[in-house]
């Protein structure tokens, strides 16, 4: 059996696991082949390899909404369980690593799985899909993933300098300065993925670099994992730009959101166009992803299907 141990900090127990225990309780009762034992700010888990990434994953669900909620009932707890059965079930081989505070980061849905894939089978992904589907966050974790073995010698992460209705000008700052607040899921993903001191080395040696996408003009980036954000809101020049970066032993993502295009009414999206453009090319990797890939609140997959279905009808 392999045993794995969650220190818990910054929590109220009583709030988290319940009167006498009784959510690890409920999680215990899911896994009848494990172990799970609570004590004092930590719980102790036994039992086999899959079965503890699945317990940890629950685990690590709760821990989000405690911090989202400050509280965690029984309900709760039973919700995130039907929730991880109603998932793919992922081999331990498909786990792409494994995060800072003992997070197993894997594809949670079989579009993800696609997405993971394709990544592994083209040098060049477009992961198209709406908010929440987890398409930046794999894509993220890919890039650290082959930086961790050496398959790439640096990450890049960029974006267009375009946001939802919004002009930066009035923020301070240069250009970088003005768009890394809009670059903070991307920083909220790699602290998942790596220590802070280690993040900071990194950065700071360039070995990850985060940028606006008008950096990336007149480089050639080799040797690299690059992941374009939000390319939705890129021009036609833009991501013709950005694409014809690509040097010897490179890795691209460009990520996007046809329902979320930012661009001024008269302009075109330029993934919209570059999907069209290059559909027929050997080598490039199209996923599409969808609401049934949401992992957000459970809500957000009706928000989402709920628009869609306002814009394939008439509108008032």
């Amino acid at each position: 059996m392999v045993e794995k141990v969650i220190t818990l900090e910054n929590i109220s127990l009583i709030d988290f696991l319940g009167v006498e225990n009784t959510n690890i309780k409920e999680v215990a009762a899911a896994f009848p082949g494990s172990r799970i034992i609570s004590r004092g700010n930590e719980i102790r888990i036994k039992g086999s390899t899959p079965e503890i990434i699945k317990i940890n994953d629950i685990l690590n669900s709760l821990l989000n909404h405690y911090h989202k909620y400050g509280k965690v009932t029984q309900e709760n707890v039973l919700d995130y369980i039907q929730k991880d059965e109603s998932a793919v079930q992922v081999p331990e081989e498909d786990i792409i690593l494994y995060g800072t505070k003992g997070f197993v980061i894997k594809p949670k849905t079989a579009n993800q799985k696609t997405l993971v894939e394709a990544a592994e089978k083209h040098d060049l992904v477009f992961a198209i899909g709406p908010a929440g589907t987890g398409k930046t966050y794999i894509s993220v974790a890919l890039a650290v993933k082959a930086l961790k073995n050496k398959e790439v010698k640096k990450i890049i992460i960029t974006r267009p300098a375009v946001e939802a209705g919004e002009n930066l000008g009035f923020l301070p700052g240069d250009l970088k300065e003005k768009i890394d607040p809009y670059l903070r899921p991307i920083y909220d993903a790699l602290d998942d993925m790596i220590p802070a001191e280690k993040l900071k080395f990194y950065q700071e040696n360039r070995v990850i670099e985060i940028a606006p996408l008008a950096y990336m003009r007149g480089r050639t980036l080799h040797n690299a994992f690059i992941l374009l954000d939000e390319a939705q809101n890129t021009t036609a020049m833009q991501i013709k730009m950005f694409l014809t970066r690509m040097g010897p032993n490179s890795k691209v993502i460009v990520t996007g959101d046809r329902s979320q295009i930012d661009l001024p009414r008269h302009q075109k999206s330029g993934l919209v166009e570059a999907l069209h453009i290059l559909k027929d090319i050997k080598g490039i990797g199209f996923v599409e992803l969808d609401a049934k890939d949401v992992v957000r609140h459970k809500l957000v997959r009706d928000i989402i299907n709920a628009y869609d279905h306002f814009e394939n009808t008439d509108k008032p």
